[in-house]
């Protein structure tokens, strides 16, 4: 993030204006619509800036700008052609650490005035940090069309009534429930359709039969693979509302972003030759935060019921009496092959799929090599980077042709997503040439070979013709 995001209170506060033409117009309109005191430096006034000054609601300081005009105020808005005077002014502002805004120029700006909708009190800034300001206006013009004009008057509602609601419940977690049932109930419909008196009936409703529930709870949540586009709905509600999220180390930092902001977070990661949070910790974290009251949810990469360890929690949950809910996310092998371009299942390459983790050697020795080694099947083995060479030499031993396409997805879903392909003979050394590394998904059988024909997103399959090196380059 380049910018900090922030809304300024310039209510009776001055700001100065260099330039008077149209486009310093809007932004006085802007400045006077914020309450701002704003004067005017300009050799000649546009007519809608001349009409503000006979109206005594702007000064016009000057005809020519001097350093000390900014000695008094609060920011300045350069709208000026001159780029010698632009660059001066934004000289002299940075040494009174006085924010400036050169309109067309990102770079001598110290703050930006971004694309707003509006839906008063209600207002939704969007900015690209000044690069792309086409892109912000198409944002804003499709904004528009999404958000409710009622959310101006439920602002209002709301923000009228704040007092009542923080003193009728003190607790956050307690407030956070009652606002997400509200919001969810017919409040937002009876605003739009100007019913003010059934509104103002349902949020007394609301208000005085909510009682505050104390009680602790879990949600078990899948994140899927990595991409934040395929989460769902209830993921997002959960994650919300929660007051801590326990997560796992696969659990993408985009993932993590849609969470609340205020929400404690606490990484409980496993990962295989380093120290880490035991199950029986994590298991003893999630009781003494329901046991405060809090909502909790346990965040987990891909899916919690497909080697997640899932169950065991609940089983461990549901024996002490706490409540639970169970929201799925799409798993590795479904996310990571639709993003590689490989079907699980072909009619004419393969009828079924088997799930498998391989991140241990006892977990390989419990498999059925000969089951595993069929032809016409799929195989999706999660964890297994660091036995690749376990597992060629046991499908060979078992029969499985040495021929048998793979595809190795590295970050599946991800912008940094890699697919590495190639035949079952290769895998282990096509994987240490290309410096693959965890999280990567290993998708084994006829249907990998269709990867460098069907793929569609980032970069094209590595094949065994492709150059040898690490990706991205090594340093």
């Amino acid at each position: 993030m380049s910018l900090f995001p922030l809304f300024a209170d310039l209510n009776d506060r001055a700001v100065l204006v260099i330039g008077a033409g149209e486009v310093a117009a809007r932004k006085v309109a802007l400045l006077l619509a914020a309450g701002a005191r704003v004067a005017v430096t300009a050799a000649r006034l546009g007519s809608d800036v001349a009409a503000l000054v006979r109206a005594g609601r702007v000064q016009h300081l000057a005809d020519a700008y001097a350093a000390a005009q900014l000695d008094a105020v609060w920011l300045v808005v350069v709208a000026s052609d001159d780029q010698r005077l632009n660059r001066r002014v934004a000289a002299d502002a940075a040494a009174r650490r006085v924010l400036a805004n050169v309109v067309d120029d990102a770079a001598l700006s110290t703050f930006h005035v971004p694309a707003v909708v509006r839906r008063e009190p209600l207002q939704v800034a969007i900015s690209s940090g000044g690069g792309a300001p086409m892109l912000t206006r198409w944002l804003r013009q499709r904004l528009e069309t999404l958000l409710d004009t009622a959310l101006g008057p439920l602002a209002a509602l709301l923000q009228h009534q704040r007092e009542r609601i923080r003193e009728r419940l003190p607790e956050p977690a307690t407030r956070r429930r009652f606002y997400a049932n509200l919001l969810d109930g017919p409040l937002l419909a009876q605003l739009r359709r100007a019913q003010t008196a059934a509104a103002e009936r349902t949020f007394e409703r609301s208000l005085l039969g909510h009682a505050a529930d104390t009680r602790g709870s879990v949600a078990l949540v899948g994140a899927g693979a990595g991409d934040p586009g395929l989460l769902t709905l209830n993921a997002l509600r959960a994650r919300h509302e929660a007051d801590v999220i326990l997560q796992d180390r696969l659990v993408a930092p985009e993932i993590l972003e849609l969470a609340r902001r205020d929400a404690a977070r606490i990484a409980v990661g496993k990962e295989a030759g380093r120290h880490s949070t035991t199950q029986d910790q994590i298991h003893a974290l999630l009781l003494a935060h329901v046991r405060a009251g809090r909502r909790v949810v346990r965040l987990k990469g891909g899916d919690p019921f497909v080697f997640g360890r899932g169950g065991e929690e609940l089983e461990f949950l549901r024996a002490h009496g706490v409540a639970f809910e169970v929201v799925p996310g799409i798993t590795a092998a479904l996310a990571c092959a639709a993003y590689a371009g490989v079907p699980l299942t072909h009619r004419e390459h393969a009828r079924s799929v088997r799930l498998v983790t391989a991140h241990c050697r006892d977990s390989l020795d419990a498999l059925d090599w000969t089951a595993l080694a069929q032809e016409r099947q799929t195989l999706a083995i999660y964890m297994g980077v660091a036995e690749l060479a376990t597992l060629r030499e046991r499908l060979l031993a078992h029969g499985r042709a040495a021929a048998t396409p793979f595809a190795l997805i590295e970050n599946g879903s991800r912008c940094d997503q890699r697919v590495i392909t190639g035949a079952l003979e290769e895998l282990p050394r096509l994987a240490r040439a290309h410096a693959v590394v965890s999280p990567a998904l290993l998708i084994l059988g006829e249907v990998a070979a269709l990867a460098p024909t069907l793929h569609w997103f980032g970069t094209p399959p590595l094949t065994p013709a492709s150059p040898i090196r690490a990706w991205p380059d090594a340093a």
